[in-house]
């Protein structure tokens, strides 16, 4: 074998090396939006586990408010069904929908001083607050997963081992225009 040929090889090698570690650090990223996806399911699975229990102790106390309590239970049902079809942009606005029937309901509950200083609705509300906290924060690194993703399937020389081997992009979790608004605080308490 002569010194061209081994050249070639090494060079043939090289390239073929370079080629798996670009597969392979396209798989990571794929899997890592996949994670980051994970992690937002089961926190909107607890959240949707905790509203239920949020409307009950509320209905106890709010008699006349059905309707506010019934936006909540809507807005839960779709994003349950967004989140199970795994259809991001269903999602996105469903959570919008969600966070505003939410936001609704606590400055309802300001008319109803029995509720507000109820230890059930107390620990009720700090926990969904918290889970909203926790989705934002998880919501944030999906979107970031699904930029990095969605970046390196479109550089080269990625581009080349991204349509080679069907990866495809990823949808971001977007905000609605509502939710980007800004917030009047007088219609909160009529």
């Amino acid at each position: 074998m002569g010194t061209a040929q081994i050249i070639t090889l090494v060079i043939l090698a090289a390239i073929a090396l370079y080629a798996v570690l670009l597969y392979n650090g396209l798989v990571t990223l794929k899997h890592n939006v996949g994670r980051a996806w994970s992690n937002i399911d089961v926190l909107l699975k607890q959240r949707h586990d905790e509203l239920p229990k949020l409307v009950e102790t509320c209905k106890q106390y709010m008699q006349f408010e059905q309707q506010t309590l019934e936006k909540v239970m809507q807005a839960r049902a779709a994003v349950f069904s967004a989140q199970t079809a795994h259809n991001v942009p269903a999602l996105s606005a469903a959570e919008g929908a969600l966070r505003g029937s939410l936001g609704n309901l606590f400055a309802v509950v300001e008319a109803y001083p029995e509720l507000k200083a109820s230890d059930t609705f107390k620990t009720l509300q700090a926990r969904i607050s918290g889970l909203e906290n926790a989705i934002a924060d998880r919501r944030e690194f999906y979107n970031d997963s699904v930029n990095i993703n969605n970046v390196r399937i479109e550089q080269f020389p990625d581009v080349v081992i991204a349509r080679l081997f069907s990866f495809k992009p990823f949808d971001l979790l977007k905000f609605e225009a509502s939710e980007t608004a800004d917030v009047n605080i007088k219609a909160l308490f009529i």
